[in-house]
C-alpha cells in the first residue's frame, strides 16, 4: 500500500455491485413514471406537482451539486493543497441564508416554473431570453464536465472504455429523466446521496485501519502541512484564503442556489414556503457532512501516499484520478467495495446530469416554447418534454469532449459558475433591491459584467496562475518501489494536462489580472453588473418610469419571517392586482394552518375592492 506501481482492476463482484446500484437508481425513475402515469401534466413533470417535502428535496439539492466532480475532485484538493477548502462550510451557511430568506419567498410568491420568468416580469422579454440562454450554455458545459470527470477516472482505474462510459451515463440519465420527470430525479438523488456518503466512509474506515487509526492520519496531515486551514492573507490573487472562500465562495454558491434553475426548480416543488426554506437549511447540513467526509478522504489519501505520490510517480495521469487509484489500492481485497465507490462517483454524476437535463427542459419549455406556441396542449407538451430530454442528453455527452481540455476539474467547474452566474446574480440584485433600475440599465449591466468575467476567466484558462499563487503543497516519491522495466504503466490518452513543460511567453496581465482567484470571478461579475446597471439607469431616467409591481421586490416581512406570514399591505397589493386569484394567493404566501384562520379577513378585503 502506498508504494506506487499498478493496482488491481475491477473484479466480477465489483461489476455486479456497480451495475446493480445504477440499475436500481434507474428503476426508481421508472417506478415514479409508472406510478404517476395519470398525472402527465407539464407541471407534474417539471415540478413534481408542487407536492414534495423538505427532507427529500434537501438531499436532492445536496446531491445535485455533490457531483462526480466533488466526489473525485475534493479529496484530491485536500491531498494537494491542504484543508483550506474546508472553509466552504462558512460559505454554505451564508449561501443558505441568502437563498432561503431573500429568493425563496420571492419565487414562491410569484409562483413561477422558470427562474428567468422573473426577468421578464421585472425588466423585459429580451433579458429573459438572454438569461435563459446564458443558463443553457453554462449548464450544458458544466454537465459535460460532470460526465467527463468520473468517466476519466473510471477509464484509468477500471479499464472501462472512456467514451463507452460517457455514452452509457448519458443514456441512463435520459431514460429516467424522460420517463419520470422531477419526482424521479429527486427520489433517485436521495438514494444516490446515501451511496456517495457510503463511498467516502468506506475509504476513511479502511484507511484508518491500515494507518493505525484516525489519530495517525491527522498527525501525518499536520506534519505534511495539510492542516493549515485558516489563512487571512488579503491578496486577491491567492487561490484559497479565508477571504476568497468566505467572500467569493459564498457569493458563487449563492448564485448557484438562488437563481440556478436546477436548484430553484427543486425547492419551489415543495408543498409550502416553510418546507422550501427548511429544505435549504437541511441541505446546508448535508453539504457540511459531504465536504467534511471528502476532506477526510483526502487526508487519508495523503497519510497513505505521503512517501510515494502516485501523481509525481506517473501512476496516474491527472489529479482527478488519485482517489479512484487509492480505492483500487486499498479496497480491492474486498470484492464489491470498489464497485460501491465507483457507483458513488457515478451516482454523483447521474444525479447532476439528470437534474441538469430536467432543468434545461423546464427553461426551454417555459421561456421559448410556451411563449412562441401558446396553443400547445398538455399532451403535446408532455411529448416535447420527453423529446427535449433526449436532445439535451445528447448535447451534454458532446460537451464532455470539450471538458476533456479544461484542466483541474473542480476549479474549472467553479470558474464556469462564477463567470456566468456572477453577472446574472448581479442582474437579479438590481431587480430585487433597486426600484429605480430599468431594463436598459439591467441589459447594459449584464453585458458589462459578463464581458469582464469572461475576459478574466478565459485569460486564466489560457495563462494559469504561477505556483506561488496556487500554493500546491510538497509531495514526495522517496518511498516508491522502483518500477519493473517489463511492466508498462498505461495512462489514459485523455488525461488532463495540468502542467506544461515548455514555458509560454506570458502577457503583462497574466501575473495580476488573469491570476485573480477563481472564486472572485463571481463577486467581480456582481459588482460590475450592479454599478453599471445603476449608472445607466440613472442616466436613462430609470426613477421616472412607471412604478413596477410591488410583489417583484423584497419586503421587510420576507427577510425575517420563517413561517411565510405576509403583511396586510402586501396581501392588499396582490389582491388588488388580481382579486380572482385569492386561492392561488393563499397557497403561495401563507402556510397551510394560517389559511383557514385568515379566510374571513381576505373575503372582507375583496369586498372592499
Amino acid at each position: 500500500m502506498g508504494s506506487g506501481g499498478l493496482v488491481a482492476t475491477f473484479s466480477v463482484w465489483d461489476y455486479v455491485v456497480f451495475a446493480g446500484l445504477i440499475l436500481f437508481a434507474a428503476g426508481i425513475g421508472l417506478f415514479q413514471a409508472i406510478r404517476g402515469r395519470k398525472e402527465t401534466s407539464s407541471e407534474e413533470f417539471l415540478l413534481g406537482g408542487r407536492q414534495m417535502t423538505a427532507v427529500p428535496v434537501a438531499l436532492s439539492l445536496t446531491a445535485s451539486f455533490m457531483s462526480g466532480i466533488t466526489v473525485i475532485g475534493t479529496p484530491a484538493e485536500a491531498y494537494m493543497y491542504g484543508t483550506a477548502f474546508w472553509l466552504f462550510v462558512f460559505s454554505y451557511a451564508i449561501m443558505s441564508t441568502i437563498s432561503a430568506e431573500i429568493f425563496v419567498p420571492l419565487f414562491y410568491r410569484l409562483s413561477i416554473t422558470s427562474t428567468y420568468e422573473y426577468l421578464e416580469m421585472r425588466f423585459n422579454k429580451l433579458l429573459r431570453v438572454i438569461g435563459t440562454s446564458m443558463y443553457i450554455a453554462q449548464t450544458a458545459l458544466y454537465t459535460g464536465m460532470v460526465i467527463y470527470a468520473p468517466a476519466l477516472a473510471l477509464n484509468q482505474i477500471t479499464g472501462l472504455d472512456l467514451w463507452g462510459v460517457l455514452v452509457a451515463t448519458g443514456v441512463v440519465c435520459i431514460i429516467y429523466c424522460t420517463l419520470g420527470g422531477l419526482k424521479a430525479v429527486i427520489w433517485t438523488d436521495v438514494f444516490q446521496m446515501i451511496i456517495m456518503l457510503s463511498g467516502f466512509v468506506a475509504v476513511i474506515a479502511r484507511g484508518a485501519v491500515l494507518q493505525g487509526g484516525l489519530g495517525k492520519i491527522w498527525n501525518d496531515s499536520y506534519h505534511g502541512g495539510r492542516l493549515e486551514t485558516f489563512s487571512f492573507d488579503p491578496d486577491p490573487l491567492r487561490r484559497h484564503s479565508f477571504w476568497t472562500i468566505v467572500v467569493g465562495g459564498s457569493l458563487m454558491w449563492a448564485s448557484m442556489y438562488s437563481i440556478n434553475q436546477s436548484q430553484v426548480q427543486r425547492y419551489i416543488s415543495c408543498k409550502t414556503l416553510t418546507q422550501a426554506k427548511l429544505s435549504l437549511y437541511l441541505n446546508m447540513v448535508g453539504l457540511w457532512v459531504t465536504v467534511s467526509l471528502a476532506m477526510l478522504s483526502g487526508l487519508t489519501m495523503y497519510s497513505i501516499y505521503k512517501d510515494c505520490d502516485p501523481f509525481t510517480n506517473k501512476d496516474v495521469g491527472a489529479s482527478d484520478q488519485l482517489l479512484p487509484y487509492l480505492v483500487m489500492d486499498i479496497l480491492a481485497e474486498f470484492p464489491g467495495l470498489p464497485g460501491l465507490f465507483v457507483a458513488a462517483a457515478y451516482s454523483g454524476t447521474l444525479s447532476t446530469v439528470s437534474s441538469s437535463i430536467n432543468a434545461l427542459v423546464a427553461v426551454t419549455v417555459e421561456d421559448f416554447m410556451k411563449p412562441a406556441w401558446p396553443w400547445l396542449t398538455e399532451k403535446q407538451l408532455s411529448w416535447i418534454n420527453m423529446g427535449l430530454s433526449v436532445f439535451y442528453g445528447a448535447v451534454c455527452i458532446g460537451m464532455a469532449g470539450v471538458a476533456s481540455l479544461m484542466g483541474n476539474i473542480l476549479q474549472a467547474a467553479m470558474s464556469i459558475f462564477g463567470m456566468i452566474n456572477g453577472p446574472l446574480l448581479g442582474l437579479y440584485m438590481l431587480g430585487i433591491f433597486f426600484r429605480c433600475v430599468n431594463s436598459t440599465g439591467g441589459l447594459v449591466g449584464l453585458i458589462s459584467g459578463l464581458t469582464i468575467t469572461l475576459w478574466v476567466g478565459i485569460g486564466a484558462q489560457l495563462y494559469p496562475p504561477l505556483p506561488e499563487k496556487t500554493l500546491q503543497l510538497p509531495l514526495s516519491v522517496e518511498g516508491c518501489i522502483a518500477p519493473d522495466m517489463n511492466e508498462t504503466t498505461t495512462i489514459t490518452p485523455f488525461s488532463t494536462v495540468l502542467q506544461t513543460t515548455t514555458p509560454q511567453p506570458r502577457p503583462a496581465l497574466a501575473d495580476n489580472w488573469y491570476s485573480l482567484s477563481y472564486l472572485y470571478f463571481c463577486p467581480v461579475g456582481i459588482i460590475v453588473t450592479v454599478i453599471t446597471g445603476l449608472i445607466v439607469s440613472a442616466i436613462s431616467g430609470g426613477c421616472k418610469q412607471e412604478k413596477a409591481r410591488p410583489e417583484l421586490f423584497i419586503g421587510k416581512s420576507d427577510l425575517i419571517c420563517f413561517g411565510c406570514r405576509s403583511s396586510d399591505s402586501e396581501v392588499s397589493d396582490l389582491i388588488e392586482k388580481d382579486p380572482k386569484n385569492i386561492h392561488g394567493l393563499e397557497n403561495q404566501v401563507f402556510s397551510d394552518n394560517e389559511i383557514a384562520l385568515k379566510e374571513k379577513d381576505y373575503k372582507e378585503k375583496i369586498t372592499k375592492f
